[in-house]
């Protein structure tokens, strides 16, 4: 069987360790010659680089495995690339989330403003990325995980239009499907699920058993009698439990489609706002929680020269998803998976250029996208708010308009007031000066 060589971007990341226990869980069936790890942050990446080289001692002795700050060194010779990179690290997510609830707004980190300033950092850097990569691999696949996923995607699209093996992904919609084959007691690769909408801003329709039998409507029940919590609860932060718990008043009110848990932020701002702590967020929740527990574990295992009893992995989601849609499309084995493609007719009513999530097959030739036609008003309308949001955020990346940036924030359902848009908007320019283009 052939070996595949990879690297891993964004190597000091938090949720490495639990993409490279799931490469040494699928070695058999999708088996590498080479593992590099790539970050420019040299010495967060070495406490992951040697915790690796003690998980592949025991478990991967056959692997060439090294870690690097070099480009070159990174992306000569490899088949795949798998990128979960941050721009401004912790330090700029806290001020993401933080600076717009000054001024009464959602601070989330890949929705509303939050979203927008990240997005606005993420872009630049993703198209270096892929340059760096295509002077160095110019067939490899990269498989994005980068957020926020559908600005990045709608970025990466206008730039590398004609480059077929980019592919951007995100884990959530993995998440859920484990989550409900966990409460129905089902394995969630026996799913079949129907799913249309944006990067974090999504809906199963259908969820189809090996049977052919719908088990949305099953689904429903169950969350309506017993509530929702994610598959991988016990390593959970308390805000994400909170996160799949609003499942439960989202299909109170719009019952038709089980959603993305992400939609909370656009249906509830007000309310999601009043229970936010403006000086404790999401951020400050990672950076006390899974960052300090990840390192301290990684720190752990490389003194003590064994992963025996090691607790570093976190959400298998993250890591097994990527790994196998590598898997899928190194193998052509045409599994499904929810991705981010360009529309062209998936979604019947919505323009064309919509980077949106749909169900695909992958294979050796990328995906093979699953339309779902025509969608009812209310959804049309929230993507299509959604969607010019997104596109007006790249528009104001690459044109560097101050007005696009302006009706981008405006049109966000989490801001929608013109004149808060403005006062958030200014606040974040001032932080991101290093990181975004002058906007006029």
């Amino acid at each position: 069987m052939k070996k595949f060589n990879i690297v891993i971007v964004g190597g000091g990341s938090t949720w490495t360790p639990g993409l490279l226990n799931s490469l040494c869980k699928k070695k058999s069936e999708f088996p590498l010659g080479k593992l590099v790890m790539y970050d420019i942050d040299e010495e967060r990446q070495s406490v992951i680089g040697e915790f690796a080289k003690i998980l592949f001692k025991e478990k991967y002795p056959e692997l060439d495995f090294y870690y690097t700050t070099d480009k070159e060194t990174a992306f000569t010779d490899v088949d795949f690339v798998f990128c979960q990179m941050r721009t401004g690290g912790y330090t700029m997510r806290e001020k993401d989330e933080k600076i717009p609830m000054e001024f009464g707004v959602i601070g989330q980190e890949t929705c509303g403003p939050g979203g927008f300033a990240y997005g606005m950092r993420s872009i630049r850097d993703m198209i270096q990325l892929v340059e760096d990569v295509r002077m160095y691999a110019k067939d490899a696949w990269i498989l994005n995980y980068t957020n926020p996923a559908a600005i990045v995607a709608e970025a990466l699209n206008r730039v590398f239009h004609e480059d077929k093996k980019i592919l951007n992904i995100c884990d959530q919609p993995v998440n859920l499907l484990r989550s409900y084959g966990k409460i129905l007691g089902m394995d969630p690769y026996e799913f079949e699920p129907v799913y249309f909408g944006l990067n974090h801003f999504g809906w199963f329709t259908h969820l189809f058993d090996k049977e052919g039998h719908d088990l949305v409507p099953v689904i429903k029940n169950i969350v309506k009698e017993r509530g929702f919590a994610p598959a991988d609860a016990e390593q959970r932060d308390k805000s994400w439990l909170e996160t799949y718990a609003m499942v439960e008043d989202m299909l109170k009110d719009f019952p038709e489609y089980l959603p993305n848990t992400y939609l909370q932020y656009y249906l509830y701002p007000e309310y999601k706002f009043n229970k936010m702590n403006p000086e404790f967020t999401r951020a400050n929740e990672v950076i006390e929680g899974r960052e300090k527990r990840v390192f301290e574990e990684c720190r752990r295992v490389a003194l003590e020269g064994t992963t025996k009893n090691a607790h570093v992995v976190h959400n298998d989601a993250h890591g097994d998803m990527i790994v196998e849609v590598a898997e899928s499309i190194a193998f052509n084995k045409h599994q499904l998976y929810i991705v981010i493609v360009e529309n062209n007719g998936l979604i019947g009513n919505i323009q064309n250029d919509a980077m949106v999530e749909v169900t695909a097959t992958l294979g050796a030739n990328g995906p093979r996208p699953y339309g779902v036609g025509n969608i009812d008003t209310f959804y049309k309308g929230m993507i299509e708010q959604q969607l010019a949001y997104e596109k007006l955020t790249a528009d104001a990346y690459f044109e560097g308009s101050y007005s696009k940036a302006l009706k981008a924030l405006t049109l966000n359902r989490t801001v929608v007031d013109a004149k808060k848009a403005r006062k958030v908007l200014d606040a974040l320019i001032e932080v991101n000066k290093d990181y975004w283009p002058e906007l006029k």
